[in-house]
């Protein structure tokens, strides 16, 4: 088969670090190769030296045999090789064509032909069978249809070779489906797929080849179709990893979250949440499931103190927390592992230390007036760092340092150790590997078990099934049924998450047309 990438003997060091640890890796014309590791391993620093935004301190690179020396990103681009990132890199108030053209923009004379930006921008929407409207405005779109926007932007500019970082990180069930036929539908046309992923269902549905990293170093090369989830995630890791959530029947006790009502609206004065009634057990999990933009995130802020809202009441720990301050709110017995780890939950050019006490900084034993205690914060932030795994030089380095998985421990690390009566887990997985998602469902378990009360809110469906006791799906703002973990099947969720109702009677999910 002709190798259209080659990396070989790749070893990248950061100050204290070992990145890449001589590492091997090649890509098949017409392929879709899975680059598969940990958070951490080091699989997005390989590609970023592919793609010229790293420089390697050994190994030899060969793009079609011819061996290269990729100094930025711009000759990367000259050399077919495009990359789109897991935080994407767009404008958010220009259109799509705006974005497509940015840096390689047509001229019509002195002037941007945008005419031709859009119809450029159509013909290879419609090529590669993307549904996107050239003059949408990209804070307007879906995460998914952003995503497609991404890729469109690197075939715009001749890519041959794409490097897609976490692709589904954001994606609902139904984006993942339409992403991988897309894919398919690229490497028909003859291009060449490199995913970074830790997703091993998407593994097995995707990819020709995997390439499995950990800590830094090349563990092996399988071909898809000769292995299985349970291998994967053993090399992955480097030992058994329990995929299945093992948990005993839920021991519900008083009420410890109850909403009556609630209305939120968005940034753009819109009713988003629309009269949400919601409870919530000591000694339970309740899962939030719905396809992202159905009001889940303005939700979660209504009840934390983020965003104001408009009526209704909330009740935690027997106190109307209503309107009240975040502080107020987290004194009331709040745990808040926010959705957005680098809005919400980091501050990423604080140090480790200076992050562990976040929310409670303001207390003893770490503050005494204005006086901070930096001995006994950085007594915690150790601590946590050992209890919770937290994979890090120090505790000195800043929070921006860590890989995204070890970035989500550090917050509920911090959120569990303040002791709540109520964890609000948003997205508490999302991004983050097969060991650290292992570790964190564990935590959650125990969490319930102790008593408290756990509000999950999560897109993966598997995340709902495996943890909830009880799910409440939401759809365009509002709550359209709760089922008991024992009654809801993925397809029954599928269809509440779309709109649809179940016939209770038949016991059967029907779809309602009205």
């Amino acid at each position: 088969m002709e190798k259209v990438i080659e990396m070989k003997g790749v070893t990248k060091v950061f100050p204290g670090i070992i990145a890449n640890d001589n590492v091997d890796f090649d890509l098949n014309k017409g392929e879709i190769h899975v680059l598969l590791g940990e958070n951490g391993a080091g699989k997005t620093t390989l590609m970023n030296i592919l793609y010229g935004l790293y420089q390697q301190e050994a190994g030899d690179i060969f793009v079609k045999g011819q061996k290269v020396n990729i100094k930025n990103p711009k000759e990367a681009i000259g050399l077919g090789i495009g990359m789109v990132h897991q935080h994407f890199m767009l404008v958010h108030n220009f259109t799509v064509a705006q974005n497509m053209v940015l840096g390689h923009e047509p001229k019509n004379g002195l002037k941007i032909d945008m005419k031709k930006a859009i119809k450029d921008t159509e013909e290879l929407s419609k090529k590669y069978g993307f549904n996107i409207d050239p003059k949408a405005v990209i804070e307007d779109m879906t995460v998914g249809q952003q995503q497609k926007v991404e890729i469109l932007k690197a075939l715009y500019r001749g890519a041959n070779i794409l490097i897609l970082d976490e692709p589904t990180a954001v994606l609902t069930p139904q984006e993942i489906e339409e992403l991988s036929e897309i894919l398919r539908n690229l490497v028909n046309e003859g291009k060449s797929i490199i995913l970074i992923t830790h997703k091993l269902k998407e593994v097995m549905k995707m990819s020709d080849r995997v390439t499995i990293i950990r800590r830094g170093k090349k563990i092996d090369i399988v071909k898809t179709k000769d292995t299985s989830i349970d291998e994967l995630a053993e090399k992955m890791v480097g030992r058994k990893v329990n995929l299945v959530v093992d948990k005993d029947e839920c021991k519900a006790g008083k009420t410890v979250l109850s909403i009556e009502n609630l209305s939120v609206l968005d940034n753009r004065k819109l009713p988003v949440v629309k009269g949400v009634s919601l409870q919530v057990r000591r000694g339970e999990i309740v899962a939030l499931a719905g396809v992202d933009g159905n009001g889940q995130t303005e939700f979660i802020e209504g009840i934390t103190g983020l965003r104001k809202t408009e009526s209704g009441t909330i009740i935690l720990n027997g106190n109307d927390v209503t309107g009240k301050s975040p502080r107020d709110i987290i004194e009331s017995g709040l745990g808040h592992i926010a959705e957005d780890r680098h809005k919400r939950g980091l501050v990423l050019d604080f140090s480790l230390v200076e992050n562990s006490i976040l929310g409670s900084h303001y207390k003893k034993p770490f503050a005494n007036g204005i006086m901070m205690n930096y001995g006994k914060i950085r007594e915690h932030a150790k601590s946590l760092i050992k209890n919770y795994d937290v994979r890090t030089p120090n505790e000195d380095v800043n929070a921006s340092a860590l890989s995204g998985g070890n970035q989500q421990k550090m917050i509920i690390a911090r959120e569990i150790d303040k002791d709540p009566e109520l964890i609000i887990a948003a997205q508490p997985t999302r991004g983050v590997d097969v060991g650290a998602i292992e570790y964190i469902h564990r935590r959650l378990v125990e969490e319930r078990d102790k008593g408290r009360g756990v509000l999950l809110v999560s897109l993966e469906l598997d995340e709902v099934l495996a943890l909830a006791d009880r799910i409440a799906v939401i759809y365009d703002g509002e709550i359209v049924d709760v089922l008991d973990r024992k009654d809801a099947t993925e397809q029954k969720l599928g269809i509440l998450m779309a709109g649809g109702t179940l016939n209770k009677e038949e016991g059967k999910g029907g779809e309602s047309h009205e």
